[in-house]
């Protein structure tokens, strides 16, 4: 999109936009941006969040060049904060240096227009703390707290732990309840107990796949927390209940139907939301299956970005499972909106 802050550069490098370079940059009254790294307020938690996908190259090193390109082209398409790297990117199978290195481009690219809000997850709480205090000197401005992995103790342990990184930065934070995937199910008391006691929690990904869940939220917390969609093909339902932001996976390839799709919803265009819904649900229902990871950068990859390598242990699909794939993918990319085009 010609003249967005985020565009790439004629080096083919990306760059957000700064303030104060010199004369004729603007008016002397423009507002300064906030440092990088300045908490995210609860207004700032909604819109469509990417959880963007992490792209490796050769030697299974991260192509950071593709990631800031394809960060900056979501950005450009209206996508409202930056997530990384979290289920989808990854995040489990990522040294803290190279994801620190994730945060350091994405902050490069999108500061000061959009937050960047880092996922925060890992074994023990100790890790979890060391990794929600190094996202925030990368300069990220939020965190998406993750139950701890591979563990799944009562809730006097769980809400310790999330005590404890709550706590360890000033950064607003958004809990991500997924008992399908990680074991842990934070009910909607206790989301209340967590905001009660740490006023820097402003969200709650919601991805138990259970509908009622945001409306029990919302019921108890009002206006206190932002509840976001976590699964793609419960976006329409998650806002007639009140959600105010998504976090996407199809987004990382289809930024322009994915942002058209929730501004539709919120603004109560139903007929219009619907007829794009409809046209989506295939390619959204790849991200609520268990193999979201390979499928996501399997329908990104077609759509134009990046490419199929995944990390160890994960191995590309087997054929026919990505002949089928394909098929609903190529389908889709038959009869793409024109918002698209």
């Amino acid at each position: 999109m010609s003249g967005c802050p985020f565009s790439q550069g004629p080096s083919g490098s990306t760059a957000g936009r700064t303030s104060g370079s010199g004369a004729g940059s603007g008016p002397a009254s423009a507002p300064t941006p906030a440092p990088a790294g300045t908490p995210m307020r609860r207004d700032d938690w909604a819109g469509v969040f990417p959880a963007v996908t992490t792209p490796f190259g050769a030697g299974d090193a991260i192509d950071l060049d593709l990631f800031g390109r394809h960060v900056a082209w979501m950005a450009d398409h209206g996508c409202a904060a930056i997530v990384t790297p979290g289920s989808l990117g990854e995040g489990g199978l990522l040294t803290l240096d190279e994801k620190r290195s994730l945060w350091e481009r994405a902050v490069h690219v999108v500061w000061p227009e959009l937050p960047v809000v880092a996922a925060v997850g890992a074994c023990s709480t100790r890790e979890c703390v060391e990794i929600a205090r190094a996202a925030h000197a990368a300069g990220c401005r939020g965190l998406m707290v993750l139950p701890p992995y591979g563990y799944r103790g009562p809730w006097r342990e769980m809400r310790e732990h999330f005590a404890r990184v709550l706590d360890a930065t000033p950064l607003g934070c958004m809990l991500y309840n997924n008992p399908p995937a990680y074991g842990t199910d934070v009910l909607p008391g206790q989301v209340m107990e967590l905001a009660r006691a740490h006023p820097n929690l402003h969200a709650v990904k919601e991805s138990s796949g259970d509908i009622r869940r945001m409306t029990a939220i919302r019921a108890l917390a009002g206006d206190r927390l932002a509840v976001f969609v976590g699964i793609d093909d419960m976006v329409l339902e998650g806002v007639a209940a009140g959600a105010e932001g998504w976090i996407a996976g199809l987004v990382n390839g289809f930024p322009a139907e994915s942002v058209r799709l929730f501004e539709l919803a919120r603004a109560g265009r139903a007929d219009e939301a619907e007829e794009l819904y409809r046209w989506f649900l295939p390619l959204l229902r790849l991200d609520a299956v268990p193999e979201f990871v390979h499928l996501v950068k399997l329908a990104q990859a077609r759509a134009g970005w990046g490419n199929e390598q995944l990390r160890l242990p994960r191995m590309p699909l087997d054929r026919e499972a990505r002949d089928r794939a394909m098929c609903v993918i190529d389908a889709c990319m038959q009869v793409r909106p024109a918002i698209a085009r």
